[in-house]
């Protein structure tokens, strides 16, 4: 991130001085090499949102939320309620998600971001919430469906290592989205740990 900020940072210098210089000699800018300009285009085509950005801005609003969560497999679902909010930012680049909702009988606020990388071609998201001081990040692709699947890690606090977690989002309809988390139990198997039903207002 910091080699990407500092090649823009450049990059912006370098047109500055260039504006500025012709400005006092009342010439033409110097037109840049083919590298110059390539680069440039690759910088511009990187930033500029596009349908995966538009896809993601179709799901701005507000929701109310069913929560499920399993301590194991084959253990009784514990059931709660709560809201959402979505919204864009970054000029609708980024959207991003606030919930609000209890967990095991205490509040409980998250917040998550998610986006599409114009350059590795993928979605990503990031989540944290009121249960952890840590961040979960993860990766993944969208069908044309709006159908997502993400892997991401989060840090086990036990354990003190990372846990690799799959996630999928479906739309049942145009209103309803459901989200499904599945991650390794004790055993080390995969089990489905969560699912929450977003109905949007």
């Amino acid at each position: 991130m910091r080699k990407h900020a500092g090649l823009m940072c450049a990059a912006a210098v370098i047109a500055l001085v260039i504006t500025s210089a012709s400005a006092q000699t009342g010439k033409q800018p110097p037109q840049m090499t083919p590298a110059q300009k390539a680069e440039m285009e690759a910088f511009m085509k990187a930033g500029t949102p596009g349908a995966p950005h538009q896809a993601l801005a179709s799901s701005a609003g507000s929701y109310d939320l069913k929560l499920r969560s399993w301590q194991a497999a084959g253990a009784p679902a514990m059931e709660e309620t709560g809201t959402a909010t979505r919204a864009m930012t970054l000029d609708g680049r980024v959207l991003v998600e606030d919930v609000s909702s209890s967990a095991m009988g205490s509040p409980f606020t998250g917040h998550g971001m998610m986006g599409f990388d114009n350059v590795t071609g993928k979605y990503w998201s990031t989540w944290n919430d009121s249960m952890s001081t840590g961040l979960m990040v993860s990766e993944g692709t969208c069908d044309a469906q709006k159908s997502c699947t993400f892997i991401g890690h989060w840090n086990d606090p036990v354990k003190k290592a990372p846990v690799k977690a799959r996630m999928s989002t479906r739309w049942t309809s145009p209103t309803v989205q459901v989200f499904e988390m599945y991650a390794p139990g004790k055993d080390g198997k995969e089990f489905k740990m969560m699912e929450i039903t977003y109905t949007k207002k």
